[in-house]
């Protein structure tokens, strides 16, 4: 008779996807250089905090790689609540940021050490995974059509997206859903209800417009289509965006040397702005390998979906593929006017602690996704029975 020893733990340093590691390190070692330079005219504590966000980041996650995802989404009621949970304790207890044009936003708390912190960051990765783990038992029972279902996690959207809008931070209610987008297409929700969701949204659009959007936003998007139309105040911003970016050239003007960005000319270049920098200061080719670093980190992604081996890790990288590359789109067009601005950061690059702190809490994410992948797994080891000498 044979016994089976099974070792199906794999998550070690040595199994851990090393050039997903190497990705995530060089754009975030590339963004500190950006930021370094944006903030080298008296505001280096800019600097300095996300240097601390990004060691904390990276060291967390480090050690978080290792946990089994799969154990863990058994408490993804929990993880759901605590998100919301959070949300709205900054609603009632947070701090407020006024911004120009009368922008509103309480999205933030303090935590220990005199540093703020964005709660709807932690909640979006929180949302990738419960949300993955949702559509997972719906997709396992074959109910993932099913409209009483379908109503039931469209509510699981809802409530970040609903929580955000009401802290001001519309920004983050389009990540929540296009997330859910992204993870919702993989799983095979039907295409009728994807249409009917899009039919909806166009029905909807007068009622946005004058009763949901605050002046600042409709002036966002005007200025979008026209932002000489003025100049000096709502389409300031995008104006000089566009003069930072395109006056590098193809090798811009040197790093630490541009004279736009030690000014400032460009209103929060340090954050949602910083694809200016690298157009001034590093010209064509350092735009050029931002979008590429970015583009192969979502394709690296993606070949880790291919390979999990479930559902929710299928459906939860592909949840924080959507928040990058949602992220990515929407930031590079507001740099280049081809949309409105909307307070949304380039992933990796942008300055912003809670940010990156939480991009890499996805990476851990995908981390443990991949080293517990199906080709992943060691095979069962069997052990032969030993048989007895004879005397």
């Amino acid at each position: 008779m044979e016994e089976i020893e099974i070792d199906n733990n794999n998550t070690t340093w040595k199994n851990c996807d090393k050039f997903l590691w190497f990705l995530v390190i060089f754009m975030s070692s590339y963004g500190l250089l950006l930021i370094r330079s944006a903030t080298r005219a008296g505001r280096e504590e800019l600097f300095l905090s996300h240097f601390v966000s990004v060691l904390f980041g990276l060291c967390t996650s480090l050690i978080l790689q290792f946990i089994d995802y799969r154990k863990l989404s058994r408490f993804w009621i929990l993880i759901s609540v605590f998100c919301s949970l959070i949300i709205i304790y900054t609603l009632i207890f947070g701090s407020t940021l006024h911004g120009a044009a009368g922008v509103k936003a309480k999205a933030w708390i303090k935590v220990p050490g005199g540093f703020s912190f964005q709660t709807s960051e932690i909640a979006k990765i929180g949302f990738v995974f419960s949300f993955a783990k949702h559509l997972s038992i719906l997709k396992e029972y074959n109910k993932i059509n099913s409209i009483k279902h379908l109503s039931i996690f469209l509510l699981h959207v809802m409530v970040p997206v609903i929580l955000t809008h009401l802290q001001g931070d519309d920004g983050a209610a389009i990540i929540f859903v296009f997330i859910a987008i992204f993870e919702m297409f993989i799983a095979g929700v039907s295409i009728k209800f994807f249409m009917f969701g899009i039919t909806l949204l166009a029905l909807s659009v007068p009622i946005m417009w004058n009763f949901v959007l605050a002046p600042y936003q409709k002036n966002r998007i005007l200025n979008m289509f026209n932002p000489d139309a003025d100049p000096y105040r709502a389409g300031y911003q995008i104006i000089q965006a566009r003069i930072s970016i395109g006056s590098g050239g193809f090798l811009g003007t040197g790093l630490f040397n541009g004279k736009r960005a030690a000014e400032g000319v460009v209103p929060v270049h340090e954050s949602d702005f910083i694809f200016t920098v690298a157009g001034e200061e590093l010209g064509f080719v350092g735009c050029f390998l931002i979008i590429l670093f970015l583009f192969t980190l979502i394709f690296r992604i993606s070949y880790i979906a291919k390979h999990a081996r479930d559902y929710i890790g299928l459906f939860s990288c592909f949840g924080f593929l959507g928040l990058i590359l949602t992220q990515c789109i929407f930031n590079l067009g507001m740099c280049l006017s081809f949309l409105p601005v909307a307070g949304i950061v380039l992933p990796f690059f942008s300055s912003g602690g809670s940010s990156i702190i939480c991009l890499f809490l996805g990476v851990a994410l995908v981390q443990s996704i991949y080293m517990l992948r199906e080709d992943g797994i060691p095979k069962p080891k069997r052990i032969k029975e030993k048989t007895p000498k004879s005397t």
